[in-house]
């Protein structure tokens, strides 16, 4: 829409055309024009610098082809650099057809012959090239939205694709990982119960701790997909509250001995730099270490070592596990913390793809980093990095 006063930039090196162009302005009858004429090229573009910053920008340009410090289309491209969303007739002597186009193609709105120009034509010229502009912007700025629209509806769309797989590979993976432990479950019962009095005190031991086990296994893969599903919903939060972390390190260690024992492997925990109670997440925490730890247990062979290094600077703290197990190959690095995925080295070992998959989301919950290196035959180092802002000291 027009404004009532109509700011038009006049760029033209004959004094007398200028003096033209303005009387025919003010024959207008339907529309004020405020004109400002300027002789030079480099004179308009300082013009038009300090129309902008003094809030009182052009509305329109009248161009001549043919200045003194600038020759035919050449004009036009300076112009159009500084001030992209202002409108530009140009004005010409010649009856140049090709120019005209030329000049429409580079950015013009709009193309006049002097010896042409009459009140009526100008005017109309000049209003037709800002509402045309406006049209153009306005056009612009909708197809934006739609891009955007587009763009934003194509990620929610992956998203619920992802979120599909993710539901079926879930439902997929409890019917085979669950099975196991309900088969072990059921074995053991229906042994205890048929069979009970043929079995030695030892014997009924070991059934009871095989079912001990099952039950913890699947409370554990119970315990994976609820987090797992949090994650995916973005509705993992970092709880915060005091703990000595190093005291909390040392306590994991303990909990996994056994695990590492039963493999003749050494758990070593070891500390640096002065550590004082903070604020963490605990369960976060418990889920990223233990899993990352569990991990290194499982994929070591006997009679090796697993190696847990907690080190405490001013501003960060990390937490570094290294194992020298079967490593990761190259390939599945790039997908090692997708859900579901589990390297291609791994054989029979047991495992679901979804925990360090859940570490990763821990770790970005409390706005941190996860990074590892392996070479497959050597083993793994992960190291997890938590920011300052996980860090609040009393």
């Amino acid at each position: 829409m027009l404004a009532s006063l109509v700011k038009v930039l006049l760029i033209e090196d004959s004094l007398a055309e200028a003096r033209f162009l303005q009387e025919i302005l003010r024959q207008a009858n339907l529309r004020h024009f405020h004109l400002v004429h300027v002789k030079r090229l480099g004179d308009a573009l300082a013009e038009l610098s300090h129309g902008v910053a003094s809030a009182h920008p052009y509305d329109v340009v009248l161009l001549d082809l043919t200045l003194p410090d600038s020759q035919g289309l050449a004009s036009l491209p300076p112009l159009l650099q500084q001030t992209p969303n202002l409108p530009i007739v140009v004005l010409t002597n010649m009856n140049d057809d090709e120019l005209a186009i030329e000049a429409v193609r580079q950015g013009a709105q709009d193309y006049l012959v002097k010896r042409q120009i009459d009140a009526k034509l100008l005017v109309r010229s000049l209003c037709y090239a800002i509402e045309r502009k406006q049209a153009a912007e306005a056009l612009q700025a909708k197809n934006q939205a739609l891009a955007t629209q587009v763009r934003e509806s194509a990620v929610e769309l992956d998203k619920a694709q992802q979120l599909n797989r993710f539901r079926s590979e879930f439902v997929s993976m409890l019917s085979h990982d669950f099975r196991s432990p309900l088969t072990t479950i059921l074995l053991a019962t229906g042994l205890l119960q048929n069979s009970g009095q043929k079995l030695t005190e030892k014997q009924k031991l070991l059934h009871f701790q095989h079912i001990n086990t099952a039950i913890k296994n699947m409370a554990q893969m119970l315990d994976e997909v609820s987090l797992a599903g949090k994650a995916e919903a973005g509705q993992l939060q970092c709880q915060l509250s005091y703990l000595d972390i190093q005291e909390f390190c040392q306590g994991l260690v303990v909990e996994l001995e056994l695990s590492a024992a039963k493999k003749q492997i050494d758990l070593v925990f070891t500390c640096q730099g002065q550590v004082e109670k903070a604020l963490w997440d605990e369960n976060l925490l418990r889920h990223i270490l233990g899993n990352l730890l569990s991990n290194a247990i499982k994929y070591s062979s006997a009679g090796s070592r697993v190696q847990f290094n907690l080190i405490a600077r001013s501003e960060i703290v990390t937490f570094q596990i290294q194992d020298w197990g079967i490593g990761i190959p190259k390939a599945d690095l790039q997908q090692l913390f997708q859900p579901f995925h589990r390297a291609s080295n791994v054989g029979s070992t047991p495992g679901t793809g979804l925990g360090l998959a859940i570490a990763k989301k821990c770790i970005e919950a409390c706005g941190g980093e996860i990074f590892v290196e392996s070479q497959v035959g050597v083993g793994a180092t992960f190291t997890v990095t938590l920011p300052p802002i996980a860090v609040a000291y009393e």
